[in-house]
């Protein structure tokens, strides 16, 4: 596996105390992290704006929890034999 290519980016964002107050306020509430907070955040602008949620989005937190299975059932026609019949 390719470490470099699991690293996700990071993005560094300046608030001023207001909303470093409010992220902390936020932090102790919900019980989740600046991250998530941050990822929540940008979720719900763009669903504000109108835009539709990523096939990942919708899976939610089961993305990257099955450790068993085909890994190529999209690509390899084998296992969509019968399928839609």
């Amino acid at each position: 596996m390719c470490y470099i290519c699991a690293v996700k980016p990071y993005v560094h964002a300046r608030v001023g105390k207001a909303d470093r107050a409010l992220l902390d306020t936020l932090k102790r509430a919900t019980g989740r992290t600046e991250s998530e907070l941050v990822r929540r955040g940008l979720r719900l602008v763009a669903k504000e704006l109108g835009g539709r949620p990523s096939a990942r989005d919708l899976a939610g937190p089961s993305v990257g929890k099955f450790t068993r299975g085909p890994r190529d059932l999209s690509m390899n026609t084998r296992h969509l034999e019968g399928f839609g019949e």
